[in-house]
């Protein structure tokens, strides 16, 4: 099985180096794609001069600009899908995701799983260093969207996931509107309403966000955080604009497929 990850960036600087030193480590194989929205802390370069090392395995997409999250990955997949990659994993670069449950994902889509989702929820609860606020607000999400589409996903908004190409082939890139957690949301509900399955096993893993990165509004904290707000307490506050994310997937996906 050939094997992508996907990594979006932007001002990675203090992480990309150790990131791509550690999936260059891990068994199998993996090849790595950054995607670089322009970083002004010189992200980009690092990755060009890591390239050196790995070239035949590291590779870079610069984009001009921060350009979202959603399209950063769909950007990714495409690169994918004109390469001979048997399966595609998208997951951040602050370490909020551990690399090492990429080999975990991969037993789950070797077992036959076409999507495969590092979850914080199938076990508990394994999130550390977040607000009570956000993560109620992630899990709070994540059971809104299972109740109301039936899906089976513990984790909807997981950005830790692995895909086989047959799926990412299937999905009109085209027709996905969402670019923050409802990307996210979007890709699973797809991918799922199209028949693909999604493993009956959610590896559990533990996701933990420094306080530096929770208050820059990097991508892992994809909603904007008001001045003058303790955005900390403001659970209606990223709660609301998420559950209408949801509801526009929702919506837009049931008119597509009863057309």
């Amino acid at each position: 099985m050939e094997k992508l990850v996907v990594i979006p960036t932007y001002n990675e600087r203090e992480n990309i180096s150790k990131m791509i030193s550690k999936v260059m480590s891990l068994e199998g194989g993996y090849h790595l794609l950054v995607v670089d929205d322009g970083s002004p802390d010189g992200t980009g370069a690092i990755v060009k001069e890591r390239q050196a090392e790995f070239p035949d395995r590291l590779f870079l997409l610069e984009r001009s600009g921060k350009l979202g999250l959603g399209t950063a990955y769909i950007e990714g997949f495409r690169w994918a899908l004109a390469r001979p990659y048997d399966a595609v994993f998208e997951m951040d670069c602050d370490f909020s995701h551990n690399p090492d449950d990429l080999l975990r994902l991969t037993a789950e889509l070797e077992a036959g799983a076409d999507v495969a989702v590092g979850s914080r929820y199938s076990k508990g609860v394994t999130v550390v260093n977040w607000p009570m606020s956000r993560l109620l607000m992630s899990y709070c999400a994540s059971r809104y969207v299972r109740i109301v589409t039936g899906m089976p996903v513990c984790d909807a908004t997981a950005g830790f996931v692995g895909y086989k190409r047959e799926v990412l082939a299937a999905i009109d890139f085209d027709r996905i509107e969402m670019v923050g957690y409802g990307f996210q949301i979007e890709m699973k509900y797809t991918a799922w309403k199209m028949g693909f399955r999604i493993g009956p096993k959610e590896p559990p893993r533990c996701r933990a966000v420094s306080s530096a990165k929770r208050s820059s509004g990097c991508w892992p904290c994809r909603f904007e955080r008001s001045p003058g707000r303790n955005n900390d307490r403001c659970v209606a506050g990223k709660c609301i604009p998420l559950m209408r994310a949801v509801n526009r997937v929702l919506r837009g996906k049931t008119e597509k497929w009863l057309r």
